[in-house]
């Protein structure tokens, strides 16, 4: 008797364990989804990921989801316009601040502050490159 209760409280043991594993496991991905990746722009400006948001939200018929488009593909040629017309003043400003860093910095630190820059703009123009 004694060797049948003990496996049963290691039978419960290991399942509660397991239990309790999905619901941290479920509880993480929640965070995740509602805190982390709905916080990234790229899904809020993905063209088809809000004409999709907006077709099911506003129950808009097919006329409407063709003229929508239209408007959202004018307002987004016009965006890249101005961001055209203002990069290079974010440019010069860009310049400008890592220019007064560098008169800060030692000789020793330079170079560690150009290899930074390197990564810094990679990732920005990825970044440029996936939102355009």
């Amino acid at each position: 008797m004694d060797a049948n209760q003990g496996n049963r409280k290691a039978f419960l043991l290991v399942f509660l364990v397991f239990v309790l594993g999905i619901a941290l496991g479920s509880v993480g991905t929640y965070v995740f989804t509602t805190r982390v990746h709905a916080a990234r722009p790229q899904a809020v400006h993905n063209p088809a990921n809000t004409m999709a948001i907006f077709t099911r939200d506003l129950n808009l018929s097919l006329e409407q989801q063709k003229q929508i488009e239209t408007i959202l593909n004018d307002t987004r040629a016009r965006y890249a316009e101005i961001h055209k017309q203002a990069d290079p003043e974010y440019e010069k400003a860009r310049h400008e601040g890592r220019e007064r860093i560098r008169q800060v910095l030692t000789p020793d630190q330079k170079p560690k502050f150009e290899d930074l820059l390197q990564r810094l703009d990679a990732e920005r123009l990825k970044r440029e490159s996936e939102g355009r």
